[in-house]
C-alpha cells in the first residue's frame, strides 16, 4: 500500500531547523539519531544528507552493479568482490557528502524559494557558504584518496573519474540550463558502474592514444547496464521532482516534472520500457542465466511498474513514499539478480 493523503505538518525547532513529517529528505530534519547530536553538528550532518542516507545508497547502488557485473565477466573470487565493495562504499560515502554539500551551496538561492528546502542549513543561516565550502572540500579530498585504490596508475584513475567530477560540479546548474536535469544526474550516477568495473580491473571501454592505431572498444553489456541505470535515475528523480512542482514552477526551476506535468506518467512508462529492453539486451550480451532475468529484469519491471501505477504525482507524501521505497526495490532487484548470477557461477 502507498501512503495516505495528508496535510503538511511541520514543527519549528529552537536551532532553526524544521521537522517536516510529510517528506523526510529535505536536509532540514532533526528526528531520530540527529536529535541526540550537539546543535553545532546538526547543520553539517544535514548538509551531507546522512539522515536518511538515501543519497549515499543511490550513489552506491550503481557501483555495486559495476562490481558484480565485472565479477561475473571475469569470474572474480568472493574475497575480491567483498574487498572492492567495502572500499567503494568508503569512497561513495565521501562522494555523497561532497556533492550534497556542493549542491546546497549553489542551490541556496533557489532553496529559499521552495517550501520543503527553505529551512535547509544555508538558507536558514545555520551555516555560512564559506564554512560549507570548506566542508565539501574536505569530503572531496576524502573521495579523492579512494582513487588510489583503483588498480591503475593514479593519473589514469583521475582521467577515468573526470567525467563524474565535471558533471557533479555542473549538476546544480542543470536545473537552470536544461529541462532535463534528470538526464545529467542519471549519467553521473550511472558512472558508478564504470568506476565499479574499473575497481575490479575490468575496463568497460578503451580508447588508445591518438595516432596509436588502437581501435576504441566498448563492452556492450556494460553499456546497456549503464544506460539502464541512467533511465532508472530519470524515473525516480522525476517522481521526486513532483514533490516541489508548484514551488518549482513559481521559482523557474526546470525538470522533467515541470516539462511534462500531467503527462509525466506516459513518459515514465516509455522510460520503463526502454530500461527493461536495455537490461534484456545487456543480459543477453553477457550470457546471463535465468536468475538474472527473473530477479533483476523481472523485479525491476514489477517494482517500477507498481510505482508508476500507484504513485499520486499530485500528492507530495505519495511521491516521497514511492521514491524512498521504490529505489530500494529496484536497486535491490538489480543487485540481487547480479549477485544470484555471480553466486550460481561460483558453484559451476
Amino acid at each position: 500500500m502507498g501512503p495516505k493523503r495528508k496535510h503538511r505538518e511541520s514543527t519549528q525547532r529552537q536551532d532553526g531547523s524544521i521537522k517536516v513529517k510529510k517528506v523526510g529528505y529535505g536536509g532540514n530534519d532533526r528526528s531520530g539519531w540527529l536529535a541526540r547530536l550537539p546543535d553545532s553538528w546538526v547543520p553539517y550532518v544535514q548538509l551531507a544528507r546522512l539522515s536518511p542516507p538515501a543519497g549515499l545508497c543511490l550513489i552506491y547502488f550503481p557501483h555495486i552493479f559495476g562490481i558484480l557485473h565485472a565479477a561475473i565477466l571475469q569470474k572474480s573470487s568472493p574475497s575480491e568482490v567483498l574487498r572492492t565493495s567495502a572500499v567503494i562504499l568508503g569512497g561513495s560515502f565521501f562522494v555523497s557528502n561532497a556533492i550534497h554539500i556542493w549542491n546546497d551551496i549553489i542551490d541556496a538561492p533557489l532553496d529559499a524559494l521552495v517550501e520543503r528546502t527553505s529551512r535547509r542549513p544555508i538558507p536558514r543561516g545555520a551555516i555560512t557558504k564559506q564554512a560549507a565550502l570548506a566542508f565539501t572540500a574536505t569530503q572531496a579530498a576524502g573521495a579523492g584518496l579512494f582513487l588510489s585504490s583503483l588498480p591503475y596508475p593514479l593519473n589514469q584513475s583521475v582521467l577515468y573519474a573526470m567525467p563524474s567530477i565535471l558533471l557533479w560540479t555542473y549538476y546544480p546548474w542543470a536545473k537552470r540550463h536544461t529541462r532535463c536535469p534528470q538526464l545529467v544526474l542519471g549519467f553521473v550516477l550511472a558512472w558508478g558502474i564504470v568506476v565499479g568495473s574499473l575497481a575490479m580491473g575490468v575496463e568497460p571501454f578503451a580508447i588508445g592514444p591518438v595516432g596509436s592505431g588502437v581501435k576504441p572498444r566498448v563492452d556492450i553489456s556494460t553499456s546497456c547496464l549503464f544506460a539502464a541505470s541512467v533511465i532508472w535515475t530519470m524515473i525516480y528523480d522525476t517522481v521526486y521532482a513532483h514533490l516541489d512542482l508548484k514551488d518549482d514552477l513559481k521559482a523557474g526551476i526546470k525538470s522533467l516534472a515541470v516539462l511534462y506535468r500531467d503527462e509525466t506518467k506516459p513518459l515514465l512508462w516509455k522510460l520503463l520500457g526502454l530500461m527493461i529492453t536495455l537490461l534484456l539486451v545487456g543480459g543477453t550480451a553477457s550470457d546471463m542465466g535465468n536468475l538474472y532475468f527473473i530477479i533483476a529484469v523481472g523485479g525491476t519491471a514489477a517494482s517500477l511498474g507498481l510505482l508508476i501505477v500507484k504513485v499520486d504525482l499530485n500528492d507530495s507524501s505519495s511521491c516521497w513514499w514511492w521514491f524512498s521505497n521504490g529505489f530500494w526495490s529496484v536497486g535491490g532487484s538489480i543487485t540481487g539478480g547480479l549477485l544470484a548470477e555471480y553466486l550460481y557461477q561460483q558453484t559451476m
